[in-house]
């Protein structure tokens, strides 16, 4: 029916027919319960989320963990990875660079 979600083994299934990046080179990156891309760090969970959904998204705890990986994860979905944003930081333009190649390889 539409609007109703799948059941999970069906979900499940259907990931593994249609795999949708790589997960162990991702894996490769993982420290604990976050990820270290370049030299910063961002919780492994959200993104991965955001790189196979393509969405980010906070939720209520839109604060919770907003670093760099984040905020380079927000900009990259808003500008792309070649924008020119007023007021760029280093660090921040950085980071758009290390996740733009993460999402690149991974993806591949």
């Amino acid at each position: 029916m539409p609007g109703l979600r799948a059941d999970l083994p069906r979900h499940v299934e259907q990931h593994e027919q249609h795999p949708v990046g790589d997960d162990t080179y991702l894996e490769t990156l993982r420290e604990g319960s976050r990820i270290r891309i370049g030299r910063w760090f961002a919780p492994f969970d959200l993104v991965r989320r955001y790189l196979v959904t393509g969405t980010l998204d906070g939720g209520r705890r839109r604060q919770f963990e907003h670093d760099l990986i984040v905020t380079a994860m927000t900009q990259l979905a808003r500008f792309g990875p070649d924008a020119v944003i007023l007021g760029d930081q280093p660090d921040w333009h950085a980071a758009r660079d290390a996740v733009a190649a993460l999402m690149e390889r991974y993806h591949r």
